[in-house]
């Protein structure tokens, strides 16, 4: 079975409407719209998920990565992995574009981090979606992460705070 190829997912967040665009056309308001010396930090409600009420992102685009984690609905249900991403990140004013490279780490408290998506990434690089230059930005991302959390026992928390990030992640 073949891995589908899908276009390049570009989301747009307007900071001043606190609204994200999709790729894919839908636009969803935003709980959490805020700026921050070290990128943007979002939150939106996924009402139309029976297991999360929400998405937390991070943009961080000094290193050309998106973290994401999902809140569950149940405060009794398990946390699930963080997601860090590559990303490509364009501001323009009050808006954030955010191209995603379809290569990222999953990261869950306790265990070494590892590398996802690759198969969409190879059929992207493939297929064309993905010009050299992003697809080589993603691996240098994604490995220069891995390498970076090794170091850091791969503590998400331990990790942004050498990166001189000292918020907890993830948020509550």
């Amino acid at each position: 079975m073949g891995t589908a190829i899908t276009p390049q997912l570009v989301d747009i967040v307007d900071t001043i409407s606190s609204v994200r665009s999709y790729s894919s056309g839908t636009t969803r308001r935003l709980r959490i719209c805020q700026e921050e010396r070290w990128g943007l930090r979002v939150e939106c409600p996924t009402p139309e998920d029976p297991f999360f009420d929400s998405e937390v992102t991070w943009l961080l685009p000094e290193i050309n990565l998106r973290l994401t984690h999902q809140r569950p609905r149940s405060r009794h249900a398990r946390v699930g992995p963080s997601v860090l991403t590559a990303v490509r990140v364009q501001r323009d004013g009050s808006a954030w574009r955010t191209t995603d490279l379809l290569l990222g780490l999953s990261s869950t408290a306790g265990t070494a981090a590892r590398i996802v998506r690759s198969e969409e990434f190879a059929a992207a690089v493939a297929g064309r979606i993905l010009r050299t230059g992003d697809a080589d930005l993603a691996l240098r991302t994604v490995h220069k992460t891995l390498e970076e959390l090794s170091y850091h026992r791969h503590d998400l928390g331990a990790w942004l705070t050498g990166r001189h990030i000292f918020e907890v992640w993830p948020p509550y």
